[in-house]
């Protein structure tokens, strides 16, 4: 009877971080049904609610590979779930939610318009596919201080972001060529190869100053602060790869291993 205990409670253990898994999977299918719904209306609190389903699925990505690691319960099958999660969560989600929010109101009057902005969106998914399969065989084989090109989670929320702080849909062509550019160049960002800094990075004293500083941001600019970060953090990840090629080396650059 003990034996079958604890073989109930071991198979359990082993599907907690899937359960996680799957709760990320839901908070992202609630995006998909919510921005699909709202297409029509154009209810901006529905639009804000997709993207902040977005962030939760987030949250519950980064938890799934904590609670693997606390319980020592990491498999082949919950590194599979994951990625298939990513691909639906953090590409075809912010997708969807984007392109109903960029070009649903715009049908009628401006049919090519959101065939392009439709073209747009599919960039995005296809570069957050094409990241998280560079990711998968580069296991390994780089820096882990380090990503190379900006992770499918960032890439979700920067865009994301820009729904939270400006939750209204875009209904002027100035406006959607403006999103049709944020897809194409946060896709772009994902399928590069700039190095962008990871939470492997060693704690200093500094971190946690500009962790005090994003909080007295977040209390003061609310939901703007979030599109705000992003612009930040791109625009400092790219002078960083700028001053490296220039052979600055005060934060130490990445190392470069044979096989990349």
């Amino acid at each position: 009877m003990n034996a079958t205990r604890q073989q109930r409670l071991a198979r359990a253990k082993f599907a907690l971080p899937s359960f996680v898994t799957l709760l990320s999977i839901a908070c992202g299918f609630g995006s998909i049904v919510i921005s699909v719904d709202n297409a029509p209306v154009g209810d901006p609190s529905d639009y804000r609610l997709a993207a902040i389903l977005l962030v939760l699925a987030g949250v519950f990505d980064a938890l799934d590979g904590f609670v693997a690691r606390a319980t020592n319960t990491q498999s082949a099958f919950g590194v599979q779930l994951d990625s298939i999660a990513d691909v639906m969560n953090f590409g075809c989600a912010p997708g969807l939610l984007l392109y109903c929010y960029g070009f649903a109101q715009m049908g009628a009057a401006h049919p090519t318009l959101v065939r392009m902005g439709g073209l747009a969106c599919f960039v995005f998914v296809a570069c957050g596919a094409l990241r998280l399969a560079r990711f998968n065989v580069m296991v390994g084989r780089t820096d882990p201080r380090y990503f190379v090109g900006m992770p499918i989670t960032a890439g979700a929320a920067c865009v994301a972001a820009v729904v939270v702080a400006w939750p209204d849909p875009v209904a002027d062509m100035a406006g959607a060529f403006l999103v049709m550019l944020l897809m194409i160049a946060v896709g772009t960002l994902m399928v590069s190869t700039i190095r962008f800094p990871s939470s492997k990075q060693p704690k200093s004293k500094a971190a946690f100053v500009a962790l005090a500083v994003c909080i007295v941001l977040l209390v003061l600019l609310r939901t703007r602060f979030f599109a705000l970060f992003f612009v930040f953090y791109i625009g400092a990840t790219l002078l960083l790869n700028i001053a490296w090629r220039g052979g600055w080396t005060k934060i130490a650059p990445p190392k470069v291993y044979d096989d990349e």
